[in-house]
C-alpha cells in the first residue's frame, strides 16, 4: 500500500501544529542535540540593571528564533527541490537549538519570552509561504537576506550586552556563526538577490520586532 500524499493544505497544517509546538516550547526533541555553548562559561556578576537588559535582549533574540522557525516551516512545505527542502530542514534544527540557548538563558535571567510569540510565528510562517510559492531561488533569496540581517543585528547585542553576562554573549557568538553559515548555504544553492526595496520592507519589520519584543 502506498503512503498517503499530502495536498498543500494537509502540510500547512502540519506545519501550523508544528509550529504550536514550538509556541509551548515542545521542540527539543527536533533539536540537532549540540551542546549549549554556555554550559561550561562561568556566571559573571551583573547588576538587577544588567540582568534587565540581557534578559531583554535575548527575548529578542528568542522571538526571533519563533519567526525563524515559521519562515522555514513555511518555505520547506512549498519547496519543489528535495535537496532545497532538506537544507532547509538541517538549518531549522540549529534554529531549534537557539530557541532551547536563548530560552534557558532567559529563565536564568529571570526574564520571559515574549508575550508576542504567535504574532511573530504567524506572521513569518505567512511570509514564508509566500516566498516558497514564488519559486525556490527567490524563496532561498529571502532565506540569505533574512540570515545576513540576522547576523548584524547579533553583532549588534553583542556590543550591548553587559561586560560581565559571559554565557549570554557565548550563545549569542554561536547564533551568528550559524546564521552566517545558514545565509551562505542559501546562496550557494542559488538564491536571488532580493530587489533593494524589498530588503528595506524587511529591515523595517525587522526593526518592529526587536523594539516590541524587548518590552514584550
Amino acid at each position: 500500500m502506498s503512503g498517503r500524499q499530502y495536498n498543500l493544505l494537509d502540510k500547512m497544517i502540519i506545519g501550523f501544529d508544528q509550529g504550536l509546538g514550538t509556541l509551548v516550547g515542545q521542540f527539543a526533541v527536533r533539536a540537532s542535540g549540540r551542546q549549549n555553548p554556555a554550559e561550561a562559561v562561568p556566571n559573571g556578576v551583573l547588576s538587577d540593571a544588567e540582568r534587565r537588559l540581557s534578559a531583554g535582549l535575548m527575548r529578542v533574540n528568542h522571538a526571533g528564533e519563533v519567526s525563524a522557525q515559521a519562515l522555514y516551516q513555511g518555505q520547506g512545505l512549498i519547496a519543489r527541490d528535495p535537496r532545497i527542502r532538506q537544507s532547509m530542514q538541517q538549518s531549522a534544527e540549529q534554529e531549534i537549538d537557539h530557541l532551547n540557548w536563548c530560552q534557558t538563558r532567559i529563565e536564568e535571567l529571570g526574564g520571559h519570552t515574549s508575550i508576542l510569540n504567535p504574532l511573530w510565528f504567524a506572521g513569518s510562517f505567512t511570509i514564508g509561504t509566500f516566498a516558497g510559492l514564488l519559486g525556490d531561488k527567490w524563496s532561498l533569496g529571502f532565506i540569505a537576506e533574512t540570515e545576513q540581517q540576522v547576523v548584524k543585528h547579533l553583532r549588534g547585542h553583542l556590543q550591548r550586552l553587559p561586560t560581565g553576562d559571559l554565557k549570554s554573549r557565548a550563545i549569542i557568538a554561536q547564533m551568528q556563526e550559524d546564521e552566517g553559515h545558514h545565509a551562505t548555504v542559501a546562496l550557494e544553492a542559488g538564491a536571488r538577490l532580493l530587489p533593494e526595496s524589498v530588503k528595506r520592507v524587511m529591515q523595517l519589520c525587522s526593526k518592529l520586532m526587536t523594539t516590541t519584543a524587548y518590552w514584550l
